[in-house]
């Protein structure tokens, strides 16, 4: 009797194994499934996303290539550009130049013309001295052909090619 109580004993217990398994088997089966759907929708999800990166990608190489070919366009511009910043570098060089020497000039003038005057006013003593004096004098005013005018005419005539063609 103890075996056949035994046996049953061992019987109820593992029927009641079993049930509790298959609970425990359906329950992961009800998880498994979900995570099957949820796998499902993410990868619905990444397949469509992948599919709107494509687009991007795609508009953004044809918005560089848009911009590639603009830039190409306007580099002959940004040239010319750059080649005008350096003729008006050269032209205010030369201007410049052009100004120290004529300062240069006008102070040796000056100092020329305050010696001039100096022996001007200084009685000459001899007649030699007096004609030579009165030589230079009537003379002076034919300086302005001299070559140190001639220059002063190019000055002129450059600052009005540069005044007709400034905008």
């Amino acid at each position: 009797m103890i075996i056949g109580i035994s046996v049953a004993i061992i019987a109820v217990a593992f029927a009641v194994l079993v049930f509790y398994l298959i609970k425990t088997l359906l329950a992961a089966k009800d998880s498994l499934e979900k995570t099957t759907q949820t796998l499902q929708e993410v990868q619905q999800t990444i397949d469509e996303l992948g599919y709107e990166v494509k687009q991007i990608v795609r508009h953004a190489n044809d918005i560089t290539v848009d911009l590639q070919s603009k830039m190409k366009q306007i580099d002959p511009v940004m040239n010319s550009v750059k080649n005008l910043g350096e003729v008006l570098s050269e032209a205010t060089l030369a201007a410049k130049q052009a100004s120290t020497t004529m300062i240069a000039k006008f102070k040796q003038n000056k100092k020329q013309a305050v010696h001039e005057k100096a022996a001007i006013t200084s009685a000459p003593t001899t007649a030699n001295e007096r004609t030579i004096n009165s030589y230079a004098t009537t003379y002076a005013a034919a300086g302005k052909n001299s070559p140190e005018a001639g220059w002063m005419k190019w000055v002129d005539t450059a600052a009005t090619v540069w005044k007709r063609f400034r905008p």
